[in-house]
């Protein structure tokens, strides 16, 4: 493999530098290199990030390969910068076996424009009745650390206890999507004044903060670590920074589109704007954004969710739920986090790579951009303004909300352990 030598980037914000990649590894960080026959990236001006890693990611691969495979996903991640992706479980089969795991992390190494860590389920079929194998799946060749029923919740108290307490033995993780579901029966978009003018179902605030409160309570009592997956409300923020201040070991995430956009878009019933949970209030978003400057809310993760044109381009109450986002997450943490003061470039890396690298256990992403460092890698040209146009997305899905918007940033190159993954904003 040639040496590459990235020359005056901006390292995680800071001064210019130049960045050395030897094989596999970073070589040398420092000020006028010797090129020594590297090929040679001007890079001036750019933001020079570790890879991203998201925890949250819908491959949809084995069984929706309509909506998106392991390939296509990690493109997409591939093309929004990332070099780690965690793949959820919510697959057809899914994801409760070391058979199933395995065939998903087989797949990512395949694939090769991103490391794929499978997200086992919790519990089989993801029917909240009856643990998965989760040490068969911790003992696989996909060392499967996080666990996740995402798109339903754990909503039995004593199912999602003896989990927090299985995992405990390994240093794994139980990720849970908030929802408490007899009080979101029916439900359409955030419960308030739009749903009630609109007439249709609500899904209120409590649904997710009383599952939050109850499952920290629970890993305080089993001294376990739980992960809140796609934080959305005010009062869930307040809810994490109490169970924080007690030392309880939680950890959570918001998404992209939570930090940008409200329940008012639904006025328009496009149901690229349908998702779970649902867009809230302005109030819910200040306060989100304010929770993960402040480091109460740990990462961001994109939830990506693609879906096929029929399941979205149809009336509101009988659309999927979700968005996609890889392509489009760091534009979005750039207009909202960093050009509006929250965060700087060195905070956005703790966000988006280090803090989800450590709350999965990757050992060999997000790491510092230093010698002797995994070439992980993202090159970020900040200055650029663009609209969004979903038909170049490297996604199966088009089901984006940001359609037609003009966003900051974009990632001009990517590596992946010394290979370029994109390449002048193209895959590789």
């Amino acid at each position: 493999m040639s040496k590459i030598l990235i020359r005056g980037a901006k390292v995680l914000g800071g001064e210019a530098q130049d960045v050395l990649i030897d094989g596999e590894t970073i070589a040398e960080v420092g000020r006028n290199l010797p090129a020594d026959g590297a090929r040679v990236i001007e890079a001036e001006g750019q933001i020079l990030l570790p890879g991203l890693v998201d925890l949250h990611t819908h491959l949809r691969e084995p069984g929706r390969e309509d909506s998106e495979t392991v390939l296509t996903g990690t493109r997409a991640a591939a093309s929004g910068g990332y070099t780690a992706v965690f793949a959820m479980a919510n697959t057809f089969p899914v994801a409760d076996t070391a058979g199933v795991v395995e065939q998903v992390w087989r797949l990512g190494k395949e694939s090769g424009y991103c490391d794929v860590q499978p997200i086992g389920a919790v519990t089989v079929g993801l029917e909240g009745k009856q643990l998965a194998e989760l040490g068969a799946m911790h003992e696989s060749a996909a060392r499967v650390t996080v666990f996740s029923d995402d798109g339903k919740c754990v909503d039995d108290a004593v199912i999602m206890r003896r989990a927090l307490e299985y995992v405990k033995a390994f240093g794994g993780v139980v990720a849970q999507h908030a929802q408490e579901p007899r009080l979101t029966e029916g439900a359409q978009m955030n419960e308030g004044v739009v749903s009630a003018e609109l007439g249709l179902g609500g899904w209120p605030a409590v649904a997710e903060e009383s599952i939050i409160a109850r499952d920290v309570l629970l890993a305080e009592h089993v001294g376990s670590r739980v992960h809140i997956c796609h934080l959305s409300t005010a009062g869930s923020v307040e809810i994490v920074r109490w169970a924080k201040s007690r030392g309880i070991d939680v950890t959570a995430e918001v998404t992209p589109h939570h930090l940008r956009l409200t329940e008012e878009l639904v006025r328009s019933y496009n149901a690229v704007y349908k998702v779970n949970p649902p867009l809230r209030t302005e109030r819910d978003v200040l306060a989100l954004r304010e929770a993960l400057a402040d480091g109460t809310i740990d990462i961001v993760a994109t939830d990506h969710a693609p879906h096929p044109h029929e399941d979205k381009d149809c009336e509101w109450a009988a659309a999927a739920m979700g968005m996609v986002g890889l392509e489009t997450a760091l534009s979005v943490v750039q207009q909202t986090m960093v050009e509006t003061g929250l965060l700087d470039w060195a905070g956005v890396a703790e966000r988006m790579s280090f803090a989800p690298a450590r709350i999965g256990g990757l050992d060999h992403h997000g790491r510092p951009v230093s010698a002797g460092e995994p070439a992980n890698l993202t090159l970020v040209d900040t200055s650029y303004r663009g609209v969004v146009d979903p038909a170049h997305f490297a996604s199966r899905s088009r089901n984006t909300p940001y359609e037609g918007r003009e966003l900051p940033g974009r990632v001009t190159h990517t590596f992946l352990r010394g290979r370029a993954t994109v390449v002048d904003g193209t895959l590789a």
